[in-house]
């Protein structure tokens, strides 16, 4: 079986570039604050991506937090979307006060899911990720462009058992040359396999897990779509985030790892949705 998920990646300490031009269209209006009408600041937790860990963040991390705002990238399992969703869901109910939920692509499935029930989070922002609807699963989304589409298992990754594994799933490694060349595309080389060499496996089992909720149908959302993105392509992400009526930001060029290498264009992203707390 070819896979099709899509996927995230680590975090480095390169310098982020300078932003590339963004065209941004609204569907939900935004207001110049990021208070609401309690006084409470909201909460930022951001949700990391497959083979990836919560530093994939630290670029946003540092700008959310020199403006004041609590910020909290927290850990993601890569299971099964199911139970991963739970553990952040879990997360979610320790914070008082408004949320703002941001997830990197394996992570937009595991927010959708997470923040379902939950009245403090009052916005989801998706990060060159997936938003799927009630029953399908995060592989199903990356786009009959992707890479993920157009090479073999055996070409796109290292496969391995894991203890506890549910019948028939197996951790997966990205394969180094498509990690460099597909994943980190606008990344320096010596980063990229920096990164690669970092990776975190990821099971099957969270790509072929079927969605359970669909938040973004209540809560309303913004997406942030990089049209450099060979993981989850912007044909995709475009489909997804209209049947979600989100604010999308178009980021001309960039990565599926847009975020370690532009973090400011994603963090204006991420004001957006926060100023629009009222």
């Amino acid at each position: 079986m070819m896979f099709s998920a899509g996927c995230s990646a680590l975090s480095s300490s390169a310098p982020a570039a300078p932003s590339g031009p963004a065209n941004t269209t609204s569907s939900t209006p935004s207001v110049s604050t990021g208070v609401n009408a309690g006084g409470a600041r909201p909460t930022v937790v951001l949700v990391h991506g497959a083979w990836a860990d919560a530093s994939s963040w630290a670029g946003e991390v540092k700008s959310l937090q020199a403006s004041g705002y609590t910020v909290r990238a927290i850990a993601n399992p890569l299971e099964n979307l199911t139970t991963d969703s739970e553990t952040v869901a879990d997360f979610l109910k320790t914070i008082s006060g408004p949320i703002v939920l941001v997830g990197h692509s394996y992570g937009g499935s595991v927010i959708t899911n997470a923040a379902a029930g939950n009245p403090n989070v009052k916005a989801l922002v998706y990060v060159d990720a997936a938003a799927p609807d009630v029953g399908e699963t995060n592989g199903s989304l990356s786009g009959a462009d992707s890479i993920l589409k157009h090479r073999s298992d055996a070409q796109l990754f290292d496969q391995l058992p894991y203890p506890g594994a549910p019948a028939g799933a197996m951790g997966l490694y990205l394969k180094e040359d498509i990690f460099v060349t597909n994943f980190a595309n606008d990344l320096p080389k010596e980063t990229a396999q920096q990164l690669w060499a970092s990776q975190r496996a990821a099971s099957t089992a969270a790509f072929e897990t079927p969605s359970q909720t669909a938040a973004w149908k209540t809560i309303p959302s913004w997406y942030f779509l990089s049209t450099g993105d060979q993981i989850i392509t912007p044909t995709s992400e475009r489909a997804m985030a209209q049947r979600a009526h989100s604010t999308v930001t178009e980021f001309n060029g960039g990565s599926h790892l847009t975020l370690i290498s532009h973090p400011d264009a994603v963090t204006t992203v991420i004001q957006s949705a926060i100023n629009s707390i009222h």
